[in-house]
C-alpha cells in the first residue's frame, strides 16, 4: 500500500476518481486481490471476487474506485460502471467500509440485494459479514428506493478458456477468498465440507466454488 506525509494526504483526501478504468492484462489473482499490468505498470486492484480472472487475460476492462486515508491508496475494482456506483452507493452508509461493501457485492446477486434493501430486509442484510441490525437499518434508511436506476444483474467477468486449477488448489483458494472477504475462520468451516462435496459433484474452479460458499453463508 502506497503510504503518503501528512501534506500529501491533505492534497487527496476526498479525491476517490482519478482513475474511472483499467484496460490492461491480469497478471495475477491472489484471495483478496489481482494485478492488472497497463502500460508496463502492475496495479494492485482489490475486488469482491477475484476470481472472476485468470491470470493472463487480456484487455481486460475494469472500472476503478480510488479511496485515501490515513494509511494510504488503495485500489478497487469492478465489472462495470454499475457495480463500482453500488459500491460507492454503499460506501456512503454510515457503518460500512470497503471491506464490508465488498464482502456484500461479492455474493453477485446484486439485483436481490437491491430487493432487499426495497423491502427492508433486515435479515438478509446481516448475512453478510460487518453488517449488523443497526448497520443494516441505515442500509435501508439511506438507499431503499434509489438504487432502481442501476444495471446491476451481472455475474461477472468470463474468464479465459483455461485448464482448470486442480480441486484441492480451487478449494483452498475459495476458501482463502471468504475469509478475505471477513467471514470468520468458524463461519468458512462450516461450509468447507458441503463446498468438498460440491466440488466433486458441480464444479471444480475457483470462481464456482466461492459463488457456492457464499450462498451457503448467507444461508446460515
Amino acid at each position: 500500500m502506497v503510504q503518503f506525509s501528512k501534506q500529501t494526504y491533505v492534497l487527496f483526501k476526498g479525491v476517490f476518481s482519478v482513475y474511472e478504468y483499467f484496460l490492461g492484462q491480469v497478471t495475477d489473482v491472489t484471495p483478496g486481490y489481482v494485478v492488472i499490468e497497463v502500460s508496463g505498470i502492475g496495479y494492485k486492484v482489490l475486488t469482491a471476487n477475484p476470481y472472476r480472472y485468470q491470470v493472463g487475460q487480456t484487455d481486460v476492462k475494469m472500472y476503478i474506485h480510488q479511496a485515501v486515508s490515513d494509511n494510504g491508496m488503495s485500489l478497487f475494482g469492478f465489472f462495470d460502471a454499475d457495480e463500482k456506483a453500488l459500491f460507492e452507493k454503499l460506501l456512503g452508509v454510515s457503518g460500512i467500509g470497503p471491506k464490508s461493501a465488498l464482502a456484500i457485492l461479492a455474493n453477485n446477486d446484486h439485483a436481490g440485494l437491491i430487493q432487499a434493501i426495497n423491502q427492508e430486509n433486515a435479515t438478509y442484510l446481516t448475512s453478510f459479514p460487518g453488517v449488523g441490525k443497526k448497520t443494516a437499518q441505515q442500509i435501508v434508511l439511506d438507499l431503499k428506493g434509489k438504487l432502481n436506476d442501476l444495471n446491476v444483474d451481472v455475474t461477472g467477468q468470463t474468464a479465459l478458456d483455461v485448464e482448470a486449477p486442480a480441486v484441492d488448489g480451487a478449494l483452498a483458494d475459495a476458501l482463502a477468498a471468504l475469509e478475505a472477504l471477513g467471514y470468520s475462520k468458524a463461519d468458512v468451516k462450516k461450509v468447507t465440507k458441503k463446498l468438498e462435496t460440491f466440488s466433486q459433484t458441480h464444479a471444480s474452479d475457483t470462481n464456482a466454488l466461492l459463488s457456492e460458499g457464499l450462498r451457503l453463508l448467507m444461508k446460515k
